[in-house]
């Protein structure tokens, strides 16, 4: 039996866009995701996981930050202890260039939620990474991928 809405809508079809718009993100078709997720909305405007997936969604594909920022903030807004919220924000910024803006959002939410591996894994992407340690090969060389690693542990061990 399914769950009418006012509209005549099922209770299900904004869950199956939603879904749908996070398959369609997570493969890169962000302007498609869109859809899905604006889709969704309609049928539930108060719904945080639908407001800040459609912010990260615009602003990979449509390249529109302002509007973007507005919907992430307003998820966290109506739910402030979800993580998922705060990675979306960040990825927004990420997403304009604003290396700091993403940063400082995550920075914030580590202090909010303590140590947790997802903030602390998105924040290491954000950061500024150092040049390959031979300019001349590509970053993904093998080469520059391992001097690259045994750097980052020897830097990592004088700073102790």
């Amino acid at each position: 039996m399914q769950t009418e809405t006012i509209t005549g809508a099922s209770a299900e079809e904004p869950v199956a866009a939603f879904t749908e718009g996070v398959k369609l993100l997570k493969n890169g078709y962000p302007k498609k995701a869109v859809i899905c997720f604006k889709r969704a909305l309609e049928c539930d405007k108060q719904n945080p996981y639908y407001l800040s997936f459609l912010g990260v969604s615009i602003a990979r594909g449509e390249r529109n930050l302002t509007e973007a920022v507005k919907h992430c903030e307003a998820a966290i807004h109506k739910k402030r202890g979800e993580i998922q919220f705060h990675l979306n924000l960040a990825d927004v910024y990420a997403t304009a260039g604003l290396r700091e803006s993403a940063l400082h959002t995550l920075d914030r939410a580590l202090a909010s939620f303590g140590e947790d591996k997802r903030l602390r894994g998105a924040r290491c992407k954000v950061e500024k990474r150092r040049n390959p340690v031979f300019p001349f090969l590509t970053r993904e060389n093998f080469l520059n991928r391992e001097l690259g690693k045994l750097r980052h542990r020897l830097l990592k061990k004088e700073n102790e």
